[in-house]
């Protein structure tokens, strides 16, 4: 892997391959008493976040506390950024401190990237406005493969990601990533939310798209769908709510139309009701709570591998 994760075009097939199998270890700490390995011993990890989180900040402090590194969370509301002071030099002012590895999420597109650029740190992209969320691209990636069949199952199958295109960071990388895994992806959105010049970027990356919900389910060996992000968007891009799950809800009629076996899968936070029924959510086939702690390895495994480096 690169010096950062701030994209998954920072990530080959290779690489992910071998992250999926450093995951697959560190899972195993999970069910043990004692959750600590020493390898990240005397490192410092920061967690800068300009924005609200849960899952994944809470998942970047476990997976650095469990492989024994020193975690710090930092949220903008409570620091030097909220009194007017720059990005630069909030983080200058981090680095200077010694921190090993900055994971930070911004709401602006590009912010990692250029933050990278100013320090010598590893930096890791935890989502940088509506550009990229590689990390949960990862863990999603590990998940399906664990419930399709292991290494290499995401080879030739079918992947339907369903929802607000236009807002969604997750929805980038993922379609990135698991066409690098040689899976077929078919985004699912109505018209206005289908992200603009998606026709051309979809030819040169290799997936489809498509309006028609019912149409793709039956089909399809997973099921991504992803959340509406109303405090995203200006304007109205649907009629009303109903309407939304009426055409793009994963409702429990439609849930009917996947097979026993089919993951469904969700970033979080859900809106339950909305974009996904309750029944859904809930499925014995529900991989969700599923993707939360496949989160913690593939975190763990990321940090691994750019902090130990050659060491491991």
């Amino acid at each position: 892997m690169r010096k950062h994760l701030l994209s998954i075009d920072d990530v080959s097939a290779d690489d992910a391959v071998t992250l999926f199998a450093t995951a697959a270890e560190m899972h195993d700490v999970q069910s043990r008493q004692v959750k600590k390995l020493p390898a990240l011993r005397g490192r410092t990890i920061i967690n800068l976040f300009f924005e609200d989180s849960t899952r994944t900040r809470s998942s970047f402090e476990i997976a650095g506390k469990w492989l024994s590194a020193d975690t710090i969370n930092i949220a903008a509301k409570g620091s030097s950024a909220s009194k007017g002071e720059s990005l630069r030099d909030t983080v200058l002012t981090i680095a200077a401190m010694g921190v090993d590895a900055l994971v930070m999420r911004h709401p602006a597109s590009g912010a990692a990237l250029q933050v990278s650029q100013w320090i010598d740190a590893a930096v890791i992209n935890a989502g940088d406005g509506t550009h990229e969320h590689p990390t949960q691209a990862l863990l999603d990636a590990y998940t399906l493969q664990r419930r399709l069949g292991g290494p290499g199952s995401l080879e030739g199958k079918r992947i339907a990601i369903v929802g607000d295109l236009t807002h969604s960071r997750v929805f980038r990388s993922n379609v990135l990533l698991l066409t690098k895994l040689g899976a077929s992806v078919t985004v699912v959105a109505p018209p206005t939310l289908m992200p603009s010049g998606v026709g051309s970027w979809s030819r040169e990356a290799g997936f489809a798209t498509s309006y028609d919900l019912d149409e793709v389910l039956p089909t399809a060996d997973a099921v991504m769908m992803l959340r509406v992000q109303r405090e995203r968007m200006t304007g109205g891009y649907f009629p009303s709510a109903r309407e939304y799950t009426v055409g793009y809800g994963l409702t429990r009629d439609r849930l009917r139309l996947l097979g026993p076996d089919v993951p469904i899968c969700h970033p979080g936070p859900m809106n339950r009701g909305l974009e996904i029924a309750a029944d859904a959510a809930d499925a014995a086939q529900s991989a969700v709570l599923e993707q939360v702690s496949a989160g913690v390895a593939i975190r763990m495994a990321i940090l691994y591998h750019l902090l130990a480096g050659d060491e491991a």
